[in-house]
């Protein structure tokens, strides 16, 4: 069985195609600049041959057709046919209280997804865009499933996921904690648990999900009971230009003076923060650790910020678990970042956390394994993450027993 995965974003569109007998990427690619005067395509496949080349694609329908021909291509394909595709997985970042699993998609399923749009506006939305446009050209006979990033975390109980705020908003608008990165926790929960050599269900971890946007899930015996998150990727502690949590008046401060209105505040909280609005060097956290390198001081602000707020969530998750029998560090910072996974050791030193600094150094571009020292009272792992995986072997199960 071959699975294409799809990520559709508001001007993109990421894929995979996986072979599950082995559960070996076959090729990827991306859309870029969907619905500008111009794009970019480029694919490229497991045995490292590469397709790039800039093409217009008015629509996410023109961006299948794209991936459909390199797909074929005599040259840069993996297939003969595209009716060795077997089914489809579509990642979707919001599912809401409607869906706490991952479901074959129908007419009811994308309605749903579309009136959960006001919670996650430009995800959603693309989200949508790429299951019609795969419809349309893959047609009926090829199932599809989505793959939601909140129902990992649609575990958590109330008291984690309810908001100290008049409970009729909850009633009326559904304004609740759903946190984000499911799939990815979900994936190095289950990893860490084999490189463990134990099950989920006998574990306690925390996962940290560490990218351009981050989180971090508490998950007690393979179910998460808190995440960073809330109702949207906003919450939680800084990234490269979100704020993460702050003192809601701050908000309400600065749009009085500086006469914003709620559009250009939600810029500035998004688009005009974290990592960049600290440093004021870039989003990029390689770029920012360069600049503090050379001595630039709201760089290396920056940088103790980010160190400080993690390492803050981790010690309060641990609460959270009554214990913890592992940290996972994941995704682009997450895996490449030594210098900040050593800062967080250092600050759990005080409960036995001990990093060995070699492995941590060595531990970057894709390898796994712990960097944790032998006699450290938390183990520690560097797991790279692969929600594509996740979202192919759910479909994969569901196809099967439709």
């Amino acid at each position: 069985m071959k699975i294409l995965v799809i990520n559709a974003g508001s001007s993109s569109l990421k894929y995979q195609l996986i072979d599950m007998d082995t559960e070996e990427m076959l090729c990827k690619g991306n859309c870029e600049r969907i619905g500008m005067e111009m794009g970019v395509f480029t694919h490229k496949t497991a045995d490292g041959r590469e397709l790039h080349k800039d093409v217009a694609m008015a629509d996410h329908t023109a961006a299948f057709t794209q991936v459909k021909d390199a797909l074929i291509d005599p040259e840069y394909g993996v297939l003969k046919s595209l009716d060795e595709v077997s089914a489809i997985g579509h990642r979707v970042v919001q599912g809401g209280s409607l869906f706490s699993k991952s479901v074959l998609v129908d007419d009811k399923v994308i309605e749903g997804i579309e009136s959960l749009i006001p919670l996650a506006p430009l995800h959603n939305k693309a989200h949508v865009q790429g299951i019609r446009a795969c419809r349309n050209l893959f047609g009926d006979k090829v199932p599809e499933a989505v793959v939601f990033d909140t129902s990992f975390h649609s575990t958590m109980p109330p008291k984690a996921y309810m908001f100290p705020i008049p409970y009729e908003y909850y009633e009326k608008y559904a304004v609740r904690r759903y946190g984000a990165h499911g799939t990815s926790h979900r994936y190095v929960t289950a990893r860490c648990a084999e490189l463990m050599g134990k099950k989920p269900e006998d574990l306690k971890l925390i996962t940290c999900h560490l990218g351009n946007g981050s989180s971090i899930s508490a998950v007690d015996h393979g179910k998460c009971v808190d995440t960073s998150m809330g109702l949207t990727p906003l919450d939680g502690f800084m990234m490269g230009t979100r704020t993460g949590t702050l003192d809601p008046s701050v908000v309400t401060f600065l749009m009085d003076k500086e006469h914003l209105s709620p559009v250009e505040m939600d810029q500035v909280l998004n688009k005009k923060s974290g990592l960049l609005g600290i440093s004021g060097v870039s989003s990029d956290d390689r770029d920012v650790t360069a600049a503090a390198d050379e001595g630039n001081e709201r760089a290396k602000l920056a940088q103790d910020i980010l160190e400080y707020q993690i390492s803050k969530f981790v010690g309060g998750y641990m609460v959270t678990l009554g214990g913890c029998d592992a940290i996972v560090f994941t995704a682009g910072i997450g895996e490449n970042q030594p210098r900040h996974r050593a800062a967080v050791g250092k600050a759990l030193g005080f409960l036995g956390v001990k990093i060995d600094e070699k492995l941590n150094e060595e531990m970057i571009h894709g390898k796994e394994g712990k960097i944790s020292t032998p006699d450290s009272s938390i183990e520690v792992y560097v797991i790279p993450t692969n929600e594509e995986l996740v979202i192919a072997r759910d479909t994969k199960a569901l196809v099967e027993n439709q």
